[in-house]
């Protein structure tokens, strides 16, 4: 059963950084992509950034190029989505995903971590 954990969700003032990872388990994800994906309260689901497993490519949403960043551990299983400078609008529920690359639906999603940025 694939199992998607996220961690590292917190209270930062606005210009901080924060870290968050994404700890998968349960099945082989060579052929999976993986994202990040926020939802604020009243609003939707949006799309963050995604990474291939295998070959880490990369693809961000226009409004945090520049401020975040995905990577993967192989070894380790985890996602990790570094955000710096960040602002009270990144302020959400924060949620791992991941789905068959070359798909477009996520499969798998995480049960989400809070961040919170205070101005």
């Amino acid at each position: 059963q694939v199992q998607l954990v996220e961690s590292g969700g917190d209270l930062v003032q606005a210009g901080g950084s924060l870290s968050l990872s994404c700890a998968a388990s349960g099945r082989t994800f060579s052929s999976y992509t993986m994202g990040w994906f926020r939802q604020a309260p009243g609003k939707e689901r949006e799309f963050i950034a995604r990474i291939t497993w295998n070959y880490g490519v990369t693809d961000y949403a226009d409004f945090v190029k520049g401020r975040f960043t995905i990577s993967r551990d192989r070894a380790k299983n985890t996602v990790s989505l570094q955000m710096n400078s960040l602002k009270p609008d990144d302020t959400a529920v924060y949620y791992c995903a991941a789905r068959l690359t070359g798909t477009t639906r996520y499969n798998y999603w995480g049960q989400g971590t809070q961040v919170t940025v205070s101005s």
